[in-house]
């Protein structure tokens, strides 16, 4: 029988080895989806609730495997739900491809119904490789270098097809001129710096007393070798938000997130450090590095435009980080001196304390930090976690001890909300025998989570383990924006725009037949993890939090103060509950006569 072109592009996805494409069916890529299902299960497709919701499965996928993640849709609508979660895998660095079907070839510059000019939609996001196909024998070039660029670039990629093309004959290139003759296959290269390179690094990094390291998602294969490195220099080290999974948070040196959601340990390390080795991380705030001129600096990056961008860096080295510190670290010249690393130590220790402390504080009616903190010390071995942007990702940041052999990851880059549950279903598909925990602000599961959950209604019977659990936290309350309001604006909450309503979650998980649990007392907080955990079926867990309780920066500065002061004097509509709740954490940071370890 003839082979369509549809059928062409499912045996050149799984020649590839794409095995799990994420997606919404309709008319403009009909022709793909019956491939698929003619090609009886070569490739899994797990039909997502909304476009964008599979683009961030495909986006979290490629996150977790490391391998290409593939979404699809329809024309029109269906592309232009797919961009935003796009972005989230594109500002990433994750290889995408995403394939989108498109009105017949003829009907294109009519005005059609659905008719959108995708190639100029998505040249933007997918800028490193995004073509529309206009015959049968092209689309086997489009294929590869579509994959081939997006694993090479770690970039988005796009392929267009007109519905009347994913129908039509399939036909191989003609040997004559014009014609291109692709082949499958891609293995990425072993990239280090030149010795000579290494070497200048070395003598910078061999100079410093105070060495500190901040890693990110580069640094997630390269544990065993960032550890041996900090080992030589007697260094610290901070992760950005992509790298938590990057160095267990039980050595004594590691100080945890760095930034607004960061530690105050991490921030100290900032501050105080000699000299800096970034590795694989392209953390965005300037301001909680080193003051410009403090520091001597080394970045490893695997992208050349992300060198030197956030700190100017004395050495730029270019190479994938475990290979990159494997031949920096016979260069490294042990330090004799501990006491860096024992300050750290110290500091960190009194840090931990001090979080449980806060942790432990009443509050109206549940301390939204105990939610994180009550879960650290029970989280199973081998655990995949997310968090959504708002006020949750700070708990998740600060309070979740990473342990070796979990995973965890958040929308870093584009911080949207909305990424925790399709993260948590990809995370599933990729490793279904292991536990899966997302973190979930009430504001995004009422932006588009909820309706996810009934795609973990329809496939978690089919997962090895069915460990999955979705904590809400419900707060009625846009949060993280509330207090941004108050202390970046000096504003008090507009409720109008912060108000939203209250939704029993975990009623809603009860009516699709997953378990729900409710929790509005604090002491009932732990039993109710470990009940989450022994399920034998996917959990929502509500808790209802207390949305006066601040998800402060590590360092509160004087500005800040001003504003938070201005907006108490313009009077605040929670302005009871959000003296109580920031006096109960560390209003006496910024008080007068009051000094925070910082100062």
């Amino acid at each position: 029988m003839t082979q369509t072109v549809g059928e062409f592009l499912v045996e050149r996805l799984h020649a590839w080895g794409v095995r799990t494409i994420f997606g919404y069916p309709g008319d403009g890529i009909n022709g793909v989806f019956g491939a698929l299902n003619r090609a009886e299960g070569k490739i899994k497709f797990v039909q997502a609730r909304h476009e964008e919701m599979a683009a961030f499965m495909a986006s979290a996928y490629a996150k977790f495997t490391g391998e290409l993640g593939v979404c699809i849709s329809t024309s029109g609508p269906g592309a232009s739900h797919l961009v935003t979660g796009l972005y989230d895998a594109r500002l990433d660095h994750m290889p995408v491809l995403a394939i989108a079907g498109q009105q017949s070839r003829d009907a294109l510059g009519g005005h059609y119904q659905q008719e959108v000019d995708l190639p100029s939609l998505l040249k933007d996001v997918a800028g490193a490789f995004v073509q529309q196909a206009s015959s049968p024998a092209q689309v086997r070039h489009l294929v590869d270098r579509g994959v081939r660029v997006a694993l090479a670039e770690r970039r988005v990629t796009a392929i267009v097809l007109p519905n009347d093309l994913q129908q039509a004959a399939y036909e191989e290139p003609a040997r004559v001129h014009g014609t291109l003759h692709s082949g499958v296959g891609y293995s990425r290269p072993k990239t280090v710096p030149y010795e000579s390179d290494l070497r200048r690094a070395a003598e910078v990094l061999n100079a410093g007393k105070k060495v500190a390291i901040l890693v990110g998602a580069g640094a997630l294969e390269a544990t065993d070798e960032v550890i041996a490195v900090a080992d030589r220099l007697g260094a610290g080290a901070a992760k950005a938000l992509l790298g938590k999974a990057a160095l267990p948070d039980d050595l004594p040196w590691v100080t945890g997130a760095i930034g607004l959601l960061g530690t105050e340990p991490s921030y100290r390390l900032m501050s105080e450090c000699d000299t800096l080795l970034m590795v694989g991380s392209g953390f965005p705030y300037s301001e909680f590095l080193p003051e410009e001129g403090q520091a001597r600096g080394v970045q490893i990056d695997l992208a050349p435009d992300m060198l030197s961008l956030r700190y100017p860096m004395e050495v730029n080295l270019v190479g994938d980080a475990a290979e990159t510190l494997r031949a920096l670290l016979p260069l490294l010249v042990a330090k004799e001196d501990t006491a860096w690393r024992e300050a750290i130590a110290r500091s960190l220790a009194k840090w931990w304390k001090r979080l449980e402390e806060r942790a432990m504080q009443p509050a109206a009616p549940v301390n939204p930090q105990r939610v994180a903190w009550e879960l650290s010390p029970r989280l199973p071995e081998q655990v995949i976690l997310t968090s959504d942007s708002g006020s949750c990702a700070n708990w998740y940041a600060r309070d979740l001890r990473i342990r070796r052999g979990m995973m965890a990851s958040l929308s870093g880059g584009l911080a949207s909300m909305g990424a925790a549950v399709p993260y948590a279903i990809a995370a599933k598909f990729a490793y279904p025998d292991r536990p899966v925990i997302a973190l979930v602000g009430d504001g995004a599961m009422q932006m588009n989570n909820m309706a996810e959950l009934i795609t973990v209604a329809k496939y978690w019977r089919e997962w090895a383990s069915p460990h999955w659990i979705c904590c809400v936290f419900n707060n009625e309350d846009l949060n993280q924006v509330t207090w941004e309001q108050r202390v970046m604006e000096g504003d008090p909450k507009f409720e109008a725009s912060q108000d939203i309503p209250n939704v029993p979650y975990h009623r809603f998980a009860e009516l699709i037949g997953l378990e729900g649990l409710y929790v509005d007392q604090p002491a009932e907080l732990g039993s109710a993890w470990e009940q989450a955990l022994a399920c034998e079926r996917p959990v929502v867990l509500e808790v209802k939090t207390d949305p006066e309780v601040p998800p402060l920066p590590p360092h509160i500065t004087f500005q800040q103060a001003m504003h938070y002061s201005e907006m108490l004097l313009k009077g605040d509509p929670k302005e009871g509950g959000v003296l109580k709740g920031t006096a109960r954490q560390v209003l006496s940071a910024i008080l007068p006569g009051h000094h925070s370890e910082n100062e």
